[in-house]
């Protein structure tokens, strides 16, 4: 189990150098991550979401995202899903995000 941990680690910090063009916060501060998934056979499922259904780059954000985690070595399969249920919201914001954007 141990090691699936360094390994979300090392998937958050891929997801943490993403970041959503129109906002400038990087895409799992913003809160657009719901889930990592890991199975035993080191395929990965993320399950995120979008600022909107009409974001610019909710066609080339999944595919970036999909891109960037393949390419930790020991990962065999990225599957990004995309969501809107529930839809973000600005409390899915860290704090951190928050600060940076004068929110708090």
């Amino acid at each position: 189990m141990k090691e699936n941990y360094s390994l979300e680690d090392r998937i958050i910090s891929v997801l943490k150098s993403i970041y959503d063009p129109e906002i400038e916060v990087d895409i799992y501060e913003l809160g657009l991550i719901y889930d990592i998934q890991i199975s035993n056979e080191k395929k990965v499922k993320i399950i995120m979401t979008l600022t909107t259904p009409n974001c610019p780059v909710a066609e080339s954000l999944p595919i970036e995202i999909k891109n960037k985690v393949e390419s930790l070595k020991e990962i065999k399969n990225v599957d990004v899903v995309l969501t809107f249920d529930p839809p973000w919201s600005r409390e899915f914001m860290s704090e951190e995000a928050r600060l940076e954007l004068g929110l708090l």
